[in-house]
């Protein structure tokens, strides 16, 4: 399956809105990442060969215009020796090498030029590929995240319809049912002698507060007659 149609494609596209407009983003992002990484050895693989090409067409350069120094060398000695038709045949040698110059010299600047356009390339599809391989790491951790959180709920859920839940509202309810029992015991006893006194006594000391916080004469029941 092919994302995009060619280089530009990739260059131009907005990763965001591809991923946020896909069934599923991670796979999506998968083969972003895989057809910008095949486009990345194919531009470097062109870029080597456009350097290749440089080099070669600099070695020609640099053989050529040796060959123009020997020639003007050799037209020169010819001169010397009253020999000007072999100086004329030298002089010509040295143009030919001369156009040869010429040619190669175009062909580098051609060259540089692809070379240049190559690297731009090269950069953009790097820049493009960092970003890609970004999104495809929060997508893990956000699958991951989802997955664990998943698996919580489901583990909450078995906990709440398992049995050592059952049994302990079983539990429970036993005890709630011997709090009852142990109120219905005491439920309409006669207090007993003690117990009389004692709240007669927690009354006397409610009512000589009352009597306190009103301001009023301290209220004695024992001193009243």
């Amino acid at each position: 399956m092919s994302i995009f149609s060619r280089f530009r494609d990739i260059v131009n596209s907005n990763i965001n809105s591809m991923l946020d407009q896909a069934e599923d983003p991670e796979k999506l992002v998968r083969l972003m990442i895989q057809e910008m990484e095949d486009t990345l050895i194919d531009l470097k693989a062109s870029c080597a060969g456009a350097i290749a090409a440089r080099k070669k067409t600099g070695r020609g350069l640099d053989e050529l215009n040796t060959r123009v120094a020997n020639w003007e060398s050799k037209a020169k000695l010819a001169i010397a020796k009253g020999r000007e038709e072999l100086a004329r045949e030298a002089l010509m040698e040295k143009r030919r090498s001369g156009e040869g110059i010429a040619a190669l010299e175009k062909e580098t600047v051609q060259l540089d030029e692809v070379i240049r356009n190559y690297q731009g390339d090269i950069g953009q599809l790097e820049e493009k590929l960092t970003t890609a391989r970004e999104k495809q790491r929060v997508l893990v951790q956000r699958h991951i995240h989802a997955q664990h959180k998943t698996r919580a709920q489901q583990t909450i859920r078995r906990s709440e319809t398992s049995d050592a839940l059952l049994r302990y509202e079983q539990f429970e309810a036993r005890i709630e049912r011997m709090e009852a029992d142990a109120d219905l015991i005491n439920y309409g006893r006669k207090p007993t002698l003690e117990e009389q006194f004692a709240q007669m006594e927690r009354d006397e000391e409610i009512e000589k507060e009352l009597a306190a916080l009103k301001g009023g004469p301290r209220l004695d029941k024992t001193e009243s007659h």
